[in-house]
């Protein structure tokens, strides 16, 4: 659905030009949710806007749908940015206008909708969202849950066929976080809808995302199914984003292990080998002991997973670990 090939942007800054994005190669599957993290100042943001031409490329080429959009021509332009939704961190709601206004806009503009259409499209849109009772009140009556639920609305106005979120959680709170998170997974289930979701929160990204590339410094880092970078991170950036979602710190974790006694192995589960009781058949089958140093059992998408960090004691270490890993576990020596 979207294939970036050596696509690359610089802005010029005081006569000089600063790249925000160095050659990037990518490819968005249709219906895949793709994600892309980076910190503040990654390219993020300029990668995003580069898919709906908000931004122009430096160089490189533009394909979405199989065509390079960046030879459009204006009214070539108009009929992609209504293929293409968008949803934006701060809502970007129009106060003046009520919510059913809000999320009939882009069809007035695109001026290819009767009156009738427009009608039944946002009434439709504000069921789907579970809005349907908050037509008639403005923005500013509006909880930041329910703002962002009008966003999404609206940007699935002219049925498109990508969705673009930029940092479309980070306004919110947990509990509204996973309640929007949860409406973007059902659009993508149900309309079969491409999206591609930026964002500087891993739990975002393991909760609804299939793919994930990482930005650092406008390069692409890291990229893959999300399974493999969040429990097998490679890059120093990846890992950082891991550990932080998970409240920790590398090099805090290591030196805590330093006078923990025995081999310390971190073993990753992944599927219904998550709920297999491996722990007590390795120790009573090889006659080690083992203590658990941390620990973490959740879902990547609708997948369950788990990691843990053990330390080993006595007994046939070496047939432990063989046997950890003929059990379809990541096995992973710490120290």
């Amino acid at each position: 659905m979207i294939e970036f090939i050596d696509i690359h942007k610089s802005y010029q800054v005081a006569g000089k030009s600063v790249p925000a994005l160095h050659p990037t190669n990518l490819s968005v599957v249709q219906g895949e949710v793709f994600g892309v993290i980076g910190h503040s100042g990654a390219g993020k943001s300029t990668l995003l806007r580069l898919i709906n031409l908000l931004e122009r490329p430096s160089g490189g080429q533009l394909l979405i749908d199989g065509e390079d959009v960046t030879r459009l021509d204006n009214e070539g332009l108009r009929v992609l940015r209504r293929q293409i939704g968008m949803i934006f961190q701060h809502f970007n709601l129009l106060s003046s206008k009520t919510v059913a206004d809000n999320v009939a806009l882009p069809m007035k503009l695109a001026g290819i909708y009767s009156k009738q259409e427009i009608k039944a499209r946002v009434a439709e849109l504000l069921e789907r969202v579970g809005l349907s009772d908050q037509a008639r009140k403005y923005p500013a009556q509006l909880s930041g849950g329910q703002k962002q639920r009008v966003g999404i609305a609206r940007a699935l106005a002219c049925r498109p066929k990508i969705l673009l979120c930029d940092e479309a959680t980070s306004a919110l709170d947990p509990q509204t976080t996973q309640s929007v998170l949860q409406l973007l997974s059902e659009i993508n289930r149900e309309l079969g809808l491409t999206i591609v979701m930026i964002t500087h929160e891993m739990d975002a990204i393991r909760r609804i995302c299939d793919r994930v590339a990482v930005l650092d410094a406008g390069q692409v880092v890291e990229m893959g199914p999300v399974a493999d970078v969040f429990l097998h991170p490679q890059h120093p950036t990846s890992r950082r984003f891991v550990f932080e979602s998970e409240n920790q710190d590398e090099q805090e974790l290591h030196d805590d292990y330093r006078h923990v006694p025995g081999r310390i192995l971190r073993l990753t589960f992944h599927g219904e080998a998550t709920y297999t009781p491996l722990l007590g058949t390795v120790a009573r089958e090889t006659g080690v002991d083992y203590s658990i140093l941390s620990g973490r059992i959740d879902r990547i998408k609708d997948v369950p997973y788990g990691q843990l960090t053990i330390a080993l004691i006595g007994g046939d270490y070496d047939a432990a670990f063989k046997r950890f890993s003929a059990a379809d576990v990541h096995v992973e020596e710490v120290r």
